[in-house]
C-alpha cells in the first residue's frame, strides 16, 4: 500500500512541476501554445515508451467508445487553463483551487451515483476544511 501512496505523492510533485513549467512557457508565448507543446512532447515520450515495450502497434481503437476520446480534449483544456492562471495566481493557490474543484466535483458525482455511504458527514467536514483553506490562502495572497 505504501508503494502506491508514494507513487501518488510523486504524481503530485509531477503535476505541480508540469504546471509551473507550462506556466512559464505560457508567459513567453501563450496558454494554448504551452498546451500544444506539452501534449506533443508527451505524445513523443509515450510513443518511445510504447516502442520500447513493443506495444505501439497493439493499440486497437475500434472497441473504445467515442466519449472516451473527450478525455483528450479535457486534458488539453486543463493544461491551457493551468498555464494561463498559474502565473497570475501562483503555484500554491492554483494547486489548491484545482484540487478543490476536483474534490467538490468528485463529491457531487459520488452523491449522484450513490457512492457516499455512511461517511457523508466526514466528507462534508473535509470539503468545508478544503474550502476554508482555499479562502485563507486567497486572502493571504492579496
Amino acid at each position: 500500500m505504501w508503494f502506491f501512496v508514494m507513487i501518488a505523492l510523486v504524481n503530485g510533485v509531477c503535476i505541480v512541476t508540469s504546471r509551473t513549467l507550462n506556466g512559464s512557457l505560457a508567459q513567453s508565448k501563450n496558454a494554448f501554445y504551452a498546451s500544444l507543446v506539452n501534449h506533443i512532447v508527451g505524445f513523443l515520450f509515450l510513443s518511445v515508451v510504447l516502442i520500447f515495450r513493443q506495444e505501439l502497434f497493439v493499440v486497437d481503437l475500434r472497441g473504445i467508445p467515442y466519449i472516451a476520446f473527450v478525455g483528450g480534449i479535457i486534458g488539453a483544456f486543463f493544461v491551457v487553463i493551468n498555464s494561463y492562471v498559474l502565473p497570475k495566481l501562483g503555484v500554491t493557490l492554483t494547486t489548491l483551487l484545482a484540487i478543490s474543484g476536483q474534490v467538490v466535483s468528485g463529491f457531487v458525482l459520488d452523491v449522484i451515483n450513490g457512492h457516499i455511504g455512511s461517511s457523508l458527514t466526514l466528507q462534508l467536514i473535509g470539503l468545508l476544511l478544503i474550502i476554508a483553506g482555499v479562502f485563507y490562502q486567497y486572502f493571504k495572497v492579496d
